[in-house]
C-alpha cells in the first residue's frame, strides 16, 4: 500500500469536494493559513521535546520534525512574497481545537491522546496538499506535490510514537474516539474557510 493510500485509509472519510471549491476560490487565505499551520506544527514538535525529555525516540523524531515544518514554513511566506500575499493575522480553525478536547488529562494517556492527534492532523494536511495539487497552477502543483513525502512521514512517526507509549495497550479505541471527532469536523459547515476547516457555504 503506498503512503497516501494508508493515509487515506486511516483518515475516517475524504475532504469534501465543496472544500477543494473554497480553497480554489480563497487561493492566498489557504497560504497564510497554510504558513499558520506549519509554524504550528513546529511549536507542537518543540513543546513535546520540552515536556517529554525522557523520551528519545520521541526527542529524535520531534526535533527533526520541527525542522522540517519550519523549512515547510519558509517555503510557503517565500512563495506569498513572489506573490504579493501579505502575511496578515487569520484566527485558527476550530480543528485542531476541536480534537484536542478529546484528549486526557493525565499522562501516559494524555501523551498517546496528543500523538495520535498529530497523526491525523499530518495525515489530512497530505490528503488536501494530494487534492489540492491537480488544480493549481505549476508552480503550487509542484510545491504541493513536494510535501506528501515528509507529511506521510510525520503521519507515520505521530501513530508509531503514541503505539510506543501506549505499550501493551491497544490505542485502537482512541483512534477510533479521535476518528469520529475528526470526521465531524471535516464534514460538518463551517463559517470561515481554513486549510483544517470543514465546507464553507
Amino acid at each position: 500500500m503506498s503512503a497516501l493510500a494508508d493515509i487515506q485509509a486511516f483518515l475516517p472519510c475524504a475532504t469534501p469536494d465543496r472544500w477543494i471549491e473554497n480553497a480554489l476560490e480563497n487561493q492566498s487565505l489557504m497560504l497564510i493559513d497554510h504558513a499558520n499551520c506549519e509554524k504550528k506544527a513546529a511549536s507542537t514538535a518543540l513543546s513535546l521535546i520540552n515536556r517529554y525529555t525522557d523520551n528519545f525516540e520521541l526527542l529524535n523524531k520531534m526535533s527533526r520534525l520541527a525542522r522540517e515544518e519550519m523549512r515547510h514554513f519558509e517555503q510557503v511566506i517565500a512563495l506569498m512574497k513572489r506573490r504579493k500575499i501579505p502575511y496578515e493575522h487569520v484566527s485558527a480553525s476550530r480543528y485542531a481545537a476541536g480534537l484536542r478536547d478529546l484528549a486526557r488529562k493525565e499522562d501516559p494517556a494524555k501523551l498517546v491522546d496528543v500523538l495520535i492527534i498529530g497523526a491525523f492532523i499530518e495525515a489530512r494536511s497530505c490528503e488536501r496538499f494530494a487534492l489540492l495539487a491537480p488544480h493549481l497552477d505549476a508552480e503550487l502543483e509542484k510545491f504541493y506535490l513536494s510535501l506528501l513525502k515528509s507529511e506521510a512521514r510525520h503521519y507515520q512517526d505521530y501513530l508509531k510514537l503514541a503505539k510506543t507509549v501506549a505499550g501493551d495497550r491497544s490505542i485502537n479505541d482512541r483512534i477510533e474516539l479521535i476518528a469520529q471527532r475528526e470526521r465531524e469536523l471535516i464534514e460538518s459547515p463551517d463559517n470561515q474557510f481554513r486549510f483544517h476547516s470543514g465546507p464553507v457555504d
